[in-house]
């Protein structure tokens, strides 16, 4: 939308025709409620400008003052500037840098970089103050050109136009505070704060420095631009706070970000190569051209989630951080829109140890459903929470809805594809995470008898000895560390950490137990794999089937914090988990066909139970 305020005819300003479908100075009222989540995301529209511009230091200056109220002084913000050294700006940009759907990106062949709407500049200022006044050079500080808008002077209808711009110095204050005055360069000051929930500059800057770190995370680790944040005393210039943006990187394989030690330094994840590659790369026809979308996946390194002196690696400061950071990172030509927690299962903290980025190019904004205050991309958000199954209606397949859409235009439909693929990759990245939560939780608790393998192994070798061989006997001769070594691999390809899988190798064969028994994601329907190798039978339990969510994990949560009224709850579930499962293999048998396919289920049945009771009477 263009908006511009006031007409001019010779040189006179004349009012708004009172029948203009949109009155400037109540449409610019309007605009105070663009939909900006806080300061923060205001704060970052004016840091758009900077880095689009080229700047390679930008400043968040937040000037405060004391006030009295009642009965006690207490310091308050006044003024809020962002300053860079960017290209600057001549008087005709900067003119129309300040009206509302202006600029200079506008054009599709220009949706290259992070600006594009021509409402950042006015639309997150009005957000939060009543007036802005900006400078911008171009040949030097001392030769800054000035204009400004204010709100009061609009609503009386004093303001009718952006002022044309005139030579004016910069004043001593932001001289005096500010670090990056260059041979060219901007200065936004923002000023009658009304909007801003936080009162002081300290605040101001600790609600926004994680998320200006994570936004900016690309550009702050390729040292393309510093982001500067000071807080000062307006009348004293005296120092509040002064701080440096570091990356804050949401999938935690950057060094040197906010991330507390000893992740500060090192990568706290690692990345999930999925396809054996690093990222996947979609390519998504619009107009006619192909776009390339870019999603890598990460998930915690086993270090990361170990205990330390009895705190759980959520409760360690890391931990903490990981928690601010948990969702779909959606980041639009290097800088974050937004981090989309649709997918997010809130009631889970293990959440905080995945992560996702999409990275696309400006030029599917359309498709991606970008909204003008770059706080979202809608489209994909809708496509996440997309119940894929709930629209297949009387045998539909996914290929027939896809092509529904495809006749409906829908612009939807490229997204499909891109959430089938996380939402799948997601999956088996929850059941890795699950995995080293049981790990940790097993070690910490000191559960190292290995008593159901051992059982197993003495019924085994009773059945050995009264002549019954399984395949997994013939090993048993090999050399020990042939042994350890085929067992390890065989864990590793099942998705157990190289460590778990060394440790459990080591055990199975020095304590010459029969059986290793170890649970995974698995990429199958069955409940549990059986894998003879080394000597041994490695049962996994696949954690993706629901049998194990509903039998199994619901006993092994933390047992020791729950109520009675709680464990009955957990124990009348897994009875009926249980007595599911005994159903669906009654209606199994009942589905084969007569002859030798129901008798062989009917003697599998009979036999496994022969040798359950044996292994399960040993147990009592």
């Amino acid at each position: 939308m263009l908006l511009i305020i006031g007409k001019t005819f010779g040189g006179k300003t004349m009012n708004n025709n009172p029948h203009d479908i949109v009155p400037a100075h109540l449409a610019v009222q309007a605009m105070r409620d663009n939909g900006y989540k806080n300061a923060a995301y205001a704060i970052a529209e004016l840091m758009d400008n900077a880095i689009q511009a080229g700047a390679s230091q930008v400043e968040l200056l937040c000037g405060q003052r004391m006030k009295q109220l009642t009965s006690r002084k207490s310091s308050h913000i006044e003024q809020i500037a962002v300053l860079d050294n960017g290209c600057g700006m001549d008087a005709m940009v900067l003119r129309l840098a300040l009206q509302f759907g202006n600029g200079t990106h506008l054009e599709k062949d220009q949706h290259t970089g992070i600006g594009r709407f021509g409402m950042g500049l006015p639309s997150s200022s009005v957000s939060q103050c009543k007036r802005v006044d900006v400078w911008s050079w171009q040949n030097g500080v001392e030769n800054a050109l000035y204009t400004y808008l204010d709100l009061d002077e609009i609503k009386t209808r004093q303001l009718n136009e952006v002022p044309q711009p005139i030579p004016k110095s910069v004043p001593h204050t932001w001289l005096k505070v500010g670090q990056s005055f260059g041979y060219s360069g901007t200065l936004v000051v923002w000023s009658k704060i009304d909007r801003c929930m936080w009162r002081t500059g300290k605040t101001i800057i600790d609600h926004s420095e994680l998320l200006i770190g994570r936004m900016y995370r690309k550009f702050l680790n390729n040292d393309q631009v510093t982001i500067r944040m000071y807080a000062f005393d307006l009348d004293s210039y005296e120092q509040i706070l002064e701080r440096y943006a570091l990356p804050n990187d949401p999938l935690y394989l950057m060094s040197k970000t906010s991330c507390p030690p000893p992740f500060d330094n090192q990568p706290m994840f690692q990345v999930w190569q999925g396809d054996n590659n690093e990222e996947t790369t979609f390519l998504i026809n619009f107009e006619g051209k192909d776009h390339e979308v870019k999603v890598r996946f990460a998930y915690a390194k086993e270090e990361a989630r170990k205990s330390e002196n009895g705190k759980q690696p959520g409760a360690l400061p890391y931990g903490k951080h990981a928690a601010k950071n948990v969702g779909v990172s959606v980041v639009r030509a290097g800088r974050e829109l937004e981090l989309d927690q649709t997918l997010v299962n809130t009631y889970d903290p293990t959440e905080r140890w995945w992560g996702v980025e999409v990275d696309f190019p400006p030029s599917l904004d359309d498709i991606f459903g970008v909204t003008n205050n770059k706080q979202s991309a809608r489209n994909f958000g809708e496509v996440l929470a997309l119940d894929i199954e709930s629209l297949l209606e009387n045998g539909k397949t996914i290929a027939q809805l896809k092509e529904e859409l495809k006749e409906d235009q829908d612009p939807k439909l490229p997204l499909i594809d891109l959430a089938e693929k996380i939402n799948s990759q997601l999956t088996v990245i929850r059941g890795l995470i699950k995995t080293q939560t049981r790990g940790d939780r097993t070690s910490s608790s000191q559960r190292h008898d290995y008593k159901p393998q051992k059982t197993a192994t003495f019924i085994t070798r009773e059945r050995q000895s009264n002549g019954y061989k399984g395949e997994s006997d013939k090993d048993e001769q090999l050399p020990k560390e042939e042994r350890k070594q085929a067992i390890q691999e065989t864990l590793i390809e099942e998705g157990i950490t190289p460590t778990q899988a060394e440790l459990l190798a080591a055990t199975t064969v020095d304590d010459g137990l029969k059986y290793t028994f170890v649970e995974a994601s698995l990429d199958t329907p069955a409940f549990f794999s059986v894998k003879p190798k080394g000597g041994a039978i490695i049962v996994t339990l696949n954690t993706r089937h629901p049998a194990y969510k509903n039998l199994v994990e619901v006993l092994e949560e933390n047992l020791e914090d729950a109520d009675i009224e709680t464990l009955r709850t957990r124990l009348a579930n897994s009875l009926d988990a249980l007595k599911l499962l005994l159903m669906a293999w009654a209606r199994y048998e009942d589905e084969q066909p007569e002859g030798v396919r129901k008798q062989n289920a009917q003697d599998a049945r009979i036999d496994w139970g022969r040798l359950a009771r044996r292994f399960l009477e040993n147990e009592e």
